[in-house]
């Protein structure tokens, strides 16, 4: 049961930045807007929140991560806007787009860091978040267990951005509308919505939550920022945001399926039967499942009709 409890809750962790990221895919896409550069973005809320924290946690105390976070979220937001204005006022191509986000974001970082702190990563720093015992729901049996014993808060932070973007999305105006900016933007354009406003937001949202999803990780899974303090789980969150159909609960199972399979690299030894298998092979795994998701699910699961396409007034 110990293992298993491990197991889960471990996953759920590693699962948080991706269900965060492919929920600001999600919000971006259902724009219209494909945003790979959500990789890249991660990266600069990472970096900024990772160089807040030691500037400033004798400052702020225990508030230090969650004010990280935020900022991490708002250097993401800023980011973001690049790749709007490249996708939506020079129409440039959106994939072209963020790939070269993405490159630049592992420049400026190192850069910045090189100038803060003369090196190419931040400082260590004391006051990441800390895993705790969720009060009186952690003495629930078994549940407890799993789900709110040993737990960063970031998680079920995580879950409340699930149960909003649903909401959000499937129940408000401003969802239908940024819905049918990604599906008929020509219809939103008739009734006198501005597609170019709904698809900045869309892209802006998902800046937002792949900056926030970024300092969270680094300030649970790290001690310091460096080059490769993401590696790759922003184009995993694409494939969660694939894999759960663009859709918020979606997001959520398959984000927490990547999550298990990065987790079960490490227990694996623990397994009788998979014990004399190399490591290396484990590794792998979590990028394995993602390109056979990619390959299983893209061509059963249809995204928005207008995704990627650029809008042209002209042809309303």
């Amino acid at each position: 049961m110990k293992l298993i409890s491990s197991i889960v809750t471990l996953s759920l962790i590693y699962a948080t930045p991706i269900i965060i990221t492919a929920l600001g895919g999600l919000y971006s896409e259902r724009s219209g807007i494909v945003n790979i550069a959500l990789e890249g973005i991660m990266v600069v809320g990472a970096f900024v929140a990772a160089t807040f924290t030691p500037l400033n946690e004798a400052v702020f105390g225990n508030w230090t991560p969650w004010i990280a976070i935020l900022l991490g979220a708002l250097a993401g937001g800023l980011y973001s806007l690049i790749h709007a204005f490249v996708s939506i006022d020079l129409r440039a191509d959106q994939v072209i787009s963020g790939t070269a986000l993405n490159m630049l974001s592992l420049g400026i970082t190192v850069y910045f860091c090189q100038i803060f702190f003369n090196q190419q990563r931040t400082k260590t720093f004391n006051r990441g978040f800390v895993k705790t015992n969720v009060p009186l729901l952690s003495d629930i049996p078994i549940i407890g267990d799993l789900f709110f014993k040993r737990m960063y808060y970031t998680f079920y932070v995580a879950l409340a951005l699930v149960i909003i973007t649903a909401f959000i999305l499937k129940r408000t105006r401003f969802g239908l509308r940024l819905r049918a900016s990604g599906e008929h933007p020509s219809a939103v354009d008739s009734v006198g919505v501005s597609v170019r406003k709904m698809r900045y937001i869309g892209v802006l949202i998902s800046g937002l939550l792949a900056g926030l999803s970024g300092g969270i990780m680094v300030l649970t899974q790290a001690t310091q920022f460096t080059a490769g303090s993401i590696h790759g789980i922003g184009f995993i969150s694409l494939a969660a945001l694939i894999f759960g159909r663009w859709n918020a609960y979606g997001v959520l199972g398959a984000s927490i399926f990547f999550g298990f399979s990065q987790i079960f690299t490490i227990f694996s030894k623990d397994i009788p039967l998979l014990a004399s298998v190399p490591a290396e092979i484990f590794k792998a795994v979590p990028y394995v499942l993602t390109i056979i998701a990619m390959l299983i699910f893209s061509r059963k699961n249809v995204g928005p009709k207008a995704s990627g396409e650029l809008y042209d007034v002209s042809k309303r």
